[in-house]
């Protein structure tokens, strides 16, 4: 039976990857920072797809969390996917980089890149212990494209992009995916800019092009949903 963490896991693209592996019978340990929702969220997988869910609150900032997060994938068995997804923006709307509060600079940089590398090294053990361990990073085109405002977010996004890089390098019996999913209607792109409230595609129209990087388990690299980039 495969084990998936999946981070951020109580709404938008965390929560439709969760249905979408646990429709495949993937067992899960999911993550968010708000409890009640996630609790909703694991109990609406498990009535639809009999699969076991660990639903786990609290933030990937916090080192004992993410200990937590690797010790319950452990109870399920092993590791095979990480997904790294949690993230948040660091100032809502997004300003321009002359506004751009340090301190949500600095939370930006703890939650999308420090907490980021965190998980994977608590990881580490149980995914090279897989026949088939994988990690996803969740990128951003704000990660290599220059668009005003998108500075901060974009900036601990290119520094995901790299970590995934020299992951791929350095532990190469894994594969390692950074991807871009694109615009989506969420709450966070929301945040990050009202005025395009409505405008984008639903979360799930980008989670075909995550299942095919599980099925068909490309060379590691950067890919943009909904179809990887290389074969």
């Amino acid at each position: 039976m495969a084990v998936a963490i999946v981070t951020g896991a109580s709404k938008g693209l965390g929560r439709s990857l969760a249905d979408a592996l646990a429709g495949r019978g993937w067992d899960l340990v999911l993550n968010a920072r708000t409890a009640r929702a996630l609790a909703e969220s694991a109990a609406a997988l498990r009535a639809a797809h009999g699969t076991r869910v660990v639903a786990l609150p609290g933030d990937v900032g916090d080192a004992a969390h993410r200990r937590s997060l690797v010790d319950a994938a452990r109870g399920l068995g092993g590791l095979d996917l990480l997904v790294n997804n949690a993230a948040v923006l660091g100032a809502a709307p997004l300003p321009r980089l002359e506004d751009q509060p340090l301190d949500g600079l600095r939370a930006a940089l703890e939650t999308n890149v420090v907490a980021v590398l965190g998980l994977v090294q608590e990881s580490l053990p149980l995914l090279r212990a897989s026949d088939a361990g994988a990690v996803i990073m969740l990128s951003s085109e704000a990660a290599v494209e220059s668009y005003a405002t998108w500075g901060g977010y974009g900036a601990t996004k290119a520094a995901v992009d790299l970590l995934a890089g020299v992951l791929a390098v350095e532990e190469p019996g894994l594969r390692v995916w950074a991807v871009d999913p694109g615009d989506m209607e969420t709450d966070m792109y929301a945040a990050a800019e009202p005025a395009g409230i409505g405008t984008r595609p639903s979360p799930d129209s980008v989670v075909p092009g995550f299942l095919r990087l599980l099925d068909r388990r490309p060379a590691s690299g950067r890919y943009v949903a909904p179809v990887p980039a290389r074969e």
